[in-house]
């Protein structure tokens, strides 16, 4: 397998990202955490494969290396698409500076779409990892398609969250450390304006 025009040697079953992580190879993702089961939430580690005269996108960290697999970690159709991941998270999370900085690498506008500020992106690492890593099953998504969201279940927190608390780090917004308090309110879904 080569990425980037690099030959790369990866164990079957690692995924793209990892493969590309170990080879010193950055890919940009907001969801990836090595102590949860990829998710493809973000998309931003989308990549160009090649394989027998085939091209397609596919999400890094959740796509397993192959035999012959051609990567390409920044091609113009990866860095049009981050741009408008970008572009539509920012809309979601203004003012973010993770998310500028990204922005800037890829010459996102800030201002391309009007702002629905929820302050979360769905990226899913406060589910998975209180899941997952802690078991507990404090957090969780509802709804479908636009109407998604992230819900904390009061019964659950009240017990687990005072003494845990281990996910609030890995937001990439900063929203959760900011509700961690509200997490305690009954039926509490995320605000439209978490900083007001």
């Amino acid at each position: 397998m080569a990425i980037n025009g690099r030959n790369v040697t990866a164990a079957e079953g690692t995924t793209l990202l990892q493969a590309a992580i170990s080879a010193g190879i950055t890919i940009p993702t907001l969801c990836h955490h090595e102590d949860v089961t990829p998710f493809g939430a973000c998309r931003l580690c989308t990549v160009e494969i090649h394989r027998g005269g085939r091209t397609r996108l596919v999400a890094s960290c959740v796509y397993t290396v192959e035999e012959g697999l051609e990567v390409h970690t920044e091609s113009p159709r990866v860095a049009k698409g981050r741009k408008m991941i970008l572009e539509l998270m920012m809309a979601r999370a203004p003012g973010v500076q993770q998310l500028r900085d990204l922005g800037a690498r890829y010459g996102a506008r800030a201002d391309k779409f009007d702002p629905e500020p929820s302050f979360c992106l769905l990226c899913g690492l406060c589910v998975n990892y209180c899941q997952e890593v802690k078991g507990n099953d404090a957090i969780g998504f509802v709804g479908r398609g636009v109407d998604r969201q992230i819900m904390f279940f009061p019964e659950v927190v009240a017990r687990e969250c005072p003494r845990c608390g281990a996910c609030s780090a890995l937001c990439p917004t900063g929203v959760w450390p900011s509700n961690y308090g509200l997490a305690k309110v009954p039926h509490f879904a995320w605000p439209a304006d978490p900083f007001h």
